[in-house]
């Protein structure tokens, strides 16, 4: 990737990735999330994000919302536990008209007393609906165990009693803490020429103020295994298992990245998927997954089943992590599980927009951008010897906590 890297006077970073295409993407990613909020805020981080499309200085709700959208563009937004992303894909010369938009509702927004309260009334459906999904609803209340008295845990929606308190200072105290020029990156790519994006950068970016940034403490965490079962009004089984695992500087996480995959991740191939639903039929659902955070990891077996089928499934679970902590992966299943996740990592690079947010996030995690042969060459790089010390240490039954929801009687 030959994207170029610059500074604007306040802080901001702004990347530039050239693509030869009529279709552009350009986002802005915040080093702001849930777990900035303090227990009482919980919530707020996505609850600002829905705010900032409602209405600004010079723009109605509906002007924010046509800005883009007349000109067949798509504008959308997240938040996750540690970052706020706007992003937007559009013809490419609507770029002034999309960085102006950006620009506008990030610092210019008014967040009207009547849009809160109706956002509030949107964001608690929202947390119905997460309710109604059982396979959502364990993983929140799985990581309220994992992190306990701690923000990571919590749901990035909040509950209904943090929603309840929030006020237009609470929106207004949080964005002047963490909306700062230092813990912002603004990325585009297209067929532009860079002076052009040093231009339009510095005419919607360049004149906010400076302002130095608060950096996140940085935690150690501990946790003790345990098991909970948890009666619901469901008809099936549904379990998390799983464990504190590597932070995102980690130097064994690219061999838990591979392991993940072999084990539970991404196409019906996987050790879980072939053992136990293609097998024996007994899993509706099986994947696992692992979320590096700046200061520590989350690694997670989620599975859903029949009731009578529950036993059977978590026993050959156990029994395919107690192979993975015995043996040593042989050199073809070794060649394979790289082969496979090196492939669907680079088949990954199709997706432009997803790059490029990616790129905005190596920026704040890493100050550089790790490369895809980079990656590539540190996933080749894992051992059989290093896999299998990672099992032990993140992946043995001994270290998993259980978190179960049962059908009530």
């Amino acid at each position: 990737m030959e994207y170029q890297q610059f500074t604007l006077k306040n802080g901001i970073r702004v990347m530039f990735l050239p693509a030869n295409s009529p279709i552009a993407h350009a986002c802005v990613v915040v080093n702001a999330g849930s777990r900035d909020e303090t227990p009482s805020q919980y919530g707020l981080a996505h609850f600002i994000e829905h705010l900032l499309f409602k209405k600004t200085e010079k723009r109605s709700t509906n002007q924010i919302l046509n800005r883009l959208e007349l000109v067949g563009a798509d504008l959308n937004a997240y938040t996750t536990k540690e970052y706020t992303c706007i992003h937007a894909s559009f013809l490419k010369e609507h770029l002034p008209r999309t960085l102006d938009l950006f620009e506008d509702i990030l610092f210019h927004s008014v967040f009207p007393d009547q849009e809160i309260e109706k956002e509030r009334g949107v964001i608690l459906d929202e947390i119905a609906s997460y309710i109604d999904s059982p396979e959502e609803a364990i993983a929140d209340d799985f990581e309220d165990i994992i992190f306990a008295e701690h923000p990571l845990g919590h749901n990035i929606l909040g509950n209904e009693e943090s929603l309840g308190r929030m006020r237009r200072p609470d929106v207004l105290h949080f964005m002047h803490q963490h909306y700062v020029p230092e813990e912002i990156v603004v990325a585009i790519t297209g067929n532009y020429d860079p002076k052009k994006i040093h231009h339009w950068a510095q005419k919607y970016f360049g004149l906010l103020p400076e302002k130095p940034a608060q950096k996140k403490k940085q935690l150690l965490f501990t946790h003790e295994p345990k098991r909970q079962e948890q009666a619901k009004p469901i008809s099936q089984f549904h379990s998390v298992l799983g464990s504190i695992a590597y932070d995102l500087h980690h130097p064994d996480k690219y061999a838990l990245m591979l392991l993940n995959n072999y084990l539970g991740g991404m196409g019906m191939s996987s050790k879980l998927n072939l053992q136990i639903r293609e097998k024996y039929g007994i899993a509706y659902t099986i994947e696992s997954s692992y979320v590096p955070f700046s200061d520590t990891g989350l690694f997670t077996i989620y599975y859903g089943t029949d009731m009578e089928k529950a036993k059977k499934c978590e026993k050959l679970i156990q029994k395919e992590l107690q192979l993975l902590c015995q043996q040593k992966l042989g050199k073809i299943q070794l060649h394979q599980a790289k082969r496979k996740f090196m492939g669907q990592i680079a088949l990954g690079e199709e997706n432009r927009i997803g790059v490029l947010i990616a790129i905005a996030k190596n920026i704040l995690d890493y100050g550089r951008v790790n490369s895809l042969e980079e990656v590539l060459e540190n996933i080749e790089a894992v051992s059989a010897e290093q896999v299998l010390r990672v099992a032990n240490e993140v992946l043995h039954p001994e270290r998993l906590t259980t978190l179960s929801f049962v059908p009530q009687a």
